[in-house]
């Protein structure tokens, strides 16, 4: 009998050593996501247990860092050479981090897993011909309307291309007197461009001074003399434009589904005739307002393979949907933007239903408008939206304002 149970205890022991040495030998990888604790907790801490059951060589370790702290912490986990595994940064950021060589390619890891998502997500994966991330979560913009008074200025449906956009918003400001459309100048110009499918920079010179942007800035500055953009249009911030939406003091301006909530409480009536389009492409291709987070590898990480395969895991198409529905955000993968979460609302009368399913088919060509590499990216972003607001408001030419703009960074980028 003692020798049954020294025998049984021995075979306990070196059960909970092996399994002790087999738990230290894991990998482990922790990742940075970006200001998702406290609201999203619950699903982060889901999707990592899921992981971590799946796997016997890899155990992942969440941490989440405020926006406004990520960049320095991620400057200086690089510079001290210990660093995550993954973090979790937005298309800007990490075309910036790539040209800094802050993170590190992973085209070889990630080129099999391409087809999973959309080919607007695939392509601000990619930097200089290399992928950088796994796309995640993202959002973009659809167009919200007045249906009442695009009927009172005649017209019958939404418009289909931006020219139909700004011919409408043109009529609506002519027989109602309210300004027909409000588009987003607060976050600068550089966008608009890449929509019209405009380049901004060419042989690393500024090429925003062509007939081609003249013209696009030139029929802005006509739609804002004229009335059909309102007058604090380069001030107006999200809230700002939604409240105009629910006075009636705009017509048409292109949000996410989730700015419809407070319209829905406040001004119900405006509410209940608000239609819903996908916003009209342009030359770029893309819906306007896109934007999207994706999953890098910091520079100096040993494990880039286990890294990717938590990259991998986190965005794939289940845990991307149980993101999405949590976040009220868009997954990134085809499969998960089919789903039925998304596309209930495809013949729903609810502008918020409707609005869901619009971008959930809209955003599988969306693409993040940004524009990387710039030497001094807030000194010469400033002085081309400057220009461009002097133009837009008839202070100087549309031709003047961009060649002063062009000179800038002209100036800024052979100094580099």
């Amino acid at each position: 009998m003692k020798l049954k149970r020294t025998v049984a205890l021995a075979a306990a022991v070196f059960a909970a050593t092996s399994f002790n040495a087999l738990a230290a030998d894991k990998v482990q990888v922790e990742y940075w996501s970006n200001s998702l604790s406290p609201k999203f907790d619950s699903v982060m801490k889901e999707l990592t247990g899921k992981f971590n059951a799946s796997q016997t060589e890899i155990e992942a370790k969440w941490v989440d860092v405020p926006w406004d702290a990520f960049q320095a912490r991620m400057v200086a986990a690089v510079a001290s050479g210990t660093v995550p595994g993954l973090v979790n940064l937005p298309k800007p950021w990490m075309d910036q981090y790539a040209q800094s060589k802050m993170i590190v390619p992973i085209t070889k890891q990630a080129s099999g897993f391409k087809g999973v998502y959309t080919e607007g997500a695939n392509k601000d994966a990619s930097y200089d011909g290399q992928i950088y991330g796994l796309p995640w979560y993202q959002v973009t913009g659809v167009l919200f309307y007045n249906k009442d008074l695009l009927a009172k200025a005649g017209v019958k449906e939404a418009p289909k291309s931006f020219s139909e956009l700004m011919q409408t918003a043109k009529l609506v400001k002519e027989k109602t007197g309210v300004a027909g459309f409000s588009p987003k100048l607060n976050d600068g110009f550089t966008g608009w461009f890449l929509y019209e499918g405009l380049p901004v920079l060419k042989d690393g010179k500024a090429a925003f001074n062509s007939p081609a942007h003249v013209k696009l800035v030139e029929q802005f500055a006509a739609a804002y003399k004229a009335g059909v953009f309102p007058k604090d249009v380069f001030k107006m911030q999200f809230e700002d434009q939604i409240a105009a939406f629910g006075s009636q003091k705009i017509a048409m301006f292109a949000e996410g589904a989730h700015a419809l909530k407070r319209t829905k409480t406040d001004s119900p009536k405006v509410y209940a005739e608000t239609g819903v389009a996908g916003f009209p492409q342009a030359g770029g291709k893309t819906p306007f307002g896109g934007f999207l987070f994706l999953w890098s590898v910091p520079k100096g990480y040993k494990n880039v393979d286990a890294a990717v395969k938590l990259g991998k895991f986190l965005t794939n198409d289940e845990a991307q949907l149980a993101f999405a529905k949590a976040s009220a955000t868009f997954p990134s993968t085809n499969k998960a933007l089919d789903d039925a979460y998304f596309q209930a609302g495809a013949k729903s009368a609810d502008p918020i239903e409707r609005a869901t399913s619009v971008a959930a088919t809209a955003i599988k060509a969306s693409r993040t408008l940004t524009v990387s590499g710039l030497p001094d990216e807030a000194a010469m972003n400033k002085k081309l939206d400057d220009e461009v607001q002097a133009a837009v408001t008839g202070r100087k030419s549309a031709k003047q304002a961009l060649d002063d703009a062009a000179a800038f960074w002209n100036g800024k980028l052979a100094a580099k």
